[in-house]
């Protein structure tokens, strides 16, 4: 629950909170049809409990709009952001746009695809409806995140998997209640380095969003076949959808290290692998009922290790009171 604005003498600062949280990358990407038969890039993610971003925005009646701050002051996205919802919130309550302070705070590693920019985003923008008392609807926290980014992670909506068009902020599809169980063990890949995802091409023949009928035709049956493991549970089949689409991605990506996460996955009868689109975290996926769990969880470790792929955390996309091994990288 966001907590509501105390109500405060006219022209007195009044502030508000917001929070939102991070994913581990994506189990599918690429370019689908959408119910037009328009073709639109768009993601599934991998949602991940636990890291995330924290805002506070405290508003200042009777201020010019221009004059609103952020700290740290490197979090350009999300003061524009910041300044799109006041200007929503205003317009709501027919009042005049004004300045304020945005201040956010986190623990979601920056740089490694997993929407640390649009936690921050969707943070900021909850933070400032707060501080106006009221609360905005995910679709129009999407557009404003749009607005603001250019490309926004579906980190607004709950936990459902949905297809998501990250560039038009827009559902294309609810795939179902909820993913399959798995257990993932992360790392990161290329050392760790950030990427700047704005250097990534746009468009191009090698690009996955690229328009093009095969790989529109290849992305419908991984999403066809993504839509059966998520309303029958299939872990295994899920597995398989990840991991083609982490293939699809190298073609942009290019990781030195993607065939041997691969060998190591394949070795310990991993489902598979899911990597970000945008970044370098990447997950080994483990069906939670396989035989001698903890041991393949920690061999995996080991082996990513050895490998000089860090591991960052062992977590589940299903509630669990087990504890898992978890590594120093992710911070």
């Amino acid at each position: 629950m966001i907590p509501t604005a105390r109500r405060s003498a006219p022209g007195a600062a009044r502030r508000g909170a917001g929070r939102a949280s991070c994913h581990h990358g994506e189990i599918l990407q690429g370019v689908f049809l959408d119910s037009a038969g328009r073709g639109c890039a768009a993601l599934v993610t991998l949602p991940m409990a636990g890291p995330g971003s924290r805002a506070e925005f405290t508003r200042r009646p009777g201020t010019p709009a221009h004059r609103l701050t952020v700290l740290p002051t490197d979090r350009t996205k999300a003061a524009r952001a910041a300044a799109l919802a006041v200007a929503e919130c205003a317009r709501r309550r027919r009042e005049p746009p004004c300045g304020g302070e945005l201040s956010i705070t986190g623990d979601i590693p920056v740089g490694l695809g997993m929407g640390s920019s649009t936690s921050d985003v969707i943070a900021g923008v909850r933070a400032v409806a707060d501080s106006y008392g009221t609360r905005l609807a995910p679709g129009t926290i999407a557009g404003l995140a749009v607005r603001a980014e250019t490309a926004c992670d579906p980190l607004m909506l709950d936990e459902r998997p949905v297809l998501f068009a990250q560039r038009e902020g827009r559902v294309l599809e609810v795939l179902g209640a909820a993913l399959p169980p798995l257990v993932v063990v992360g790392c990161v890949l290329g050392g760790g380095a950030p990427v700047d995802t704005l250097s990534l091409p746009v468009r191009g023949r090698d690009h996955p969003d690229a328009r093009d009928d095969h790989d529109v035709r290849a992305c419908e049956r991984l999403r066809s076949l993504l839509r059966r493991a998520v309303a029958t549970g299939d872990a295994a089949l899920l597995g398989e959808v990840a991991t083609a689409s982490a293939r699809r991605g190298q073609r942009v990506l290019r990781h030195a290290e993607f065939d041997t996460l691969t060998e190591v996955a394949r070795g310990l009868g991993a489902l598979g692998v899911q990597i970000a689109h945008s970044g370098s975290v990447a997950g080994v996926l483990f069906d939670p009922a396989v035989p001698h769990l903890r041991n393949r969880v920690r061999e995996c470790v080991g082996a990513l290790t050895d490998r000089a792929m860090p591991h960052t955390r062992t977590f589940t996309t299903f509630p669990t009171t087990k504890e898992f091994p978890s590594g120093p990288a992710h911070r």
